[in-house]
């Protein structure tokens, strides 16, 4: 069994030091490309989170305006400074932005009808708000 399987931190660290001593031959490298590309897909699933939570607060924004509050506002103010630093760090992402969109708004649509009272069809099935309005800051739907 290898260090990989026994001891996940201890493995990461000897491939950490083979990379530095330029001792590529003995990489792990089946483990180390499954590692990569589950960092990238950390990465896009923080996007999709990110998303989720500021689309059911928008939605929440227009469609219950009588349960608009502070709380609500910096809670969209806070994804959307997040979304901006995941983005900035991984530009990358920027491409993926209306895929996850439309993922994000189908679990923020369902988060938002879990936090409200309101009768779920309230809420559109399709996202009713642009890529550039979710994203602009200060632009809350509805006022």
């Amino acid at each position: 069994m290898s260090s990989y399987e026994q001891d996940f931190y201890r493995w990461t660290q000897e491939q950490a030091n083979l990379l530095r001593q330029g001792r590529l031959s003995a990489i792990d490298v089946d483990h180390l490309i499954e590692e990569l590309e589950t960092l990238g897909a950390r990465e896009r699933r923080e996007l999709t989170y990110r998303l989720k939570v500021l689309l059911a607060h928008l939605l929440k924004w227009r469609y219950q305006p009588k349960g608009r509050s502070r709380s609500w506002r910096a809670t969209i103010d806070e994804q959307r400074l997040s979304l901006d630093d995941l983005l900035d760090d991984n530009p990358s992402l920027r491409s993926t932005l209306d895929e996850q969109l439309a993922k994000a708004h189908r679990l923020g649509r369902l988060l938002a009808i879990k936090e409200t009272d309101l009768d779920e069809d309230i809420f559109p099935g399709s996202c009713p708000f642009a890529l550039a309005d979710v994203l602009a800051k200060d632009r809350y739907p509805g006022e």
